[in-house]
């Protein structure tokens, strides 16, 4: 049973990153109260291999790198530090400091939905990302029970417009990174997708 966030001890980002460093299992940190995370269902992890497939030929020639869910992204001094489950960086990656292991200059980040993170995958995770990363041009949020992507998109304006796109037949266009990701190669060898 999971203590109520009030019984939670609140540690200093810094304290966070230092425990996290030496940790086997990964934590994400939000105003100061650190969450353990779940592992993920073999859909999950799946749809996290698809996307990382299918994003990493179209970056081949481009001065664009992926990024794991193992590295971390610093979303406002101090208040968030998540694991998306991919992380694009066009030009030099920007970290936290000299360990390397917290991204500041994300241009896409891809979550993939669970029961238990979706509510704050699209409420103060994206609230923090889109308010805190100046560099995010795009949030794609991956359905694993449905064949379904949101994708939330930048303007010029700095205004965000939001999309769906749906079906094995359907295709993300994410321009930020000139790629194109077909939602049949997304759901590849998932229940969804078969």
């Amino acid at each position: 049973m999971a203590l109520p966030q009030e019984y939670l001890p609140v540690v200093s980002s810094e304290e966070y990153l230092r425990f996290e460093r030496d940790s086997e299992t990964r934590h994400e940190f939000l105003d100061g109260i650190v969450y353990a995370m779940a592992g993920e269902s073999p859909d999950h992890s799946t749809i996290c291999f698809n996307l990382a497939a299918v994003t990493g030929p179209q970056l081949r020639d481009k001065p664009c790198r992926g990024f794991s869910p193992n590295m971390k992204v610093r979303a406002g001094l101090g208040g968030l530090y998540a694991y998306p489950d991919l992380m694009i960086v066009c030009g030099e990656a920007k970290f936290h400091d000299k360990h390397g292991d917290v991204l500041l200059n994300p241009l896409v980040i891809f979550e993939v939905l669970s029961p238990s993170t979706e509510k704050y995958d699209r409420g103060e995770k994206f609230r923090r990302y889109r308010t805190e990363i100046g560099s995010l041009q795009d949030y794609v949020l991956v359905s694993q029970d449905q064949l379904r992507v949101e994708h939330h998109h930048r303007q010029s304006d700095g205004e965000w417009i939001s999309i769906e796109v749906n079906g094995l037949d359907a295709v993300l266009v994410l321009s930020s990174i000139d790629c194109r990701i077909p939602l049949a190669e997304v759901y590849r060898h998932t229940k969804v997708g078969t």
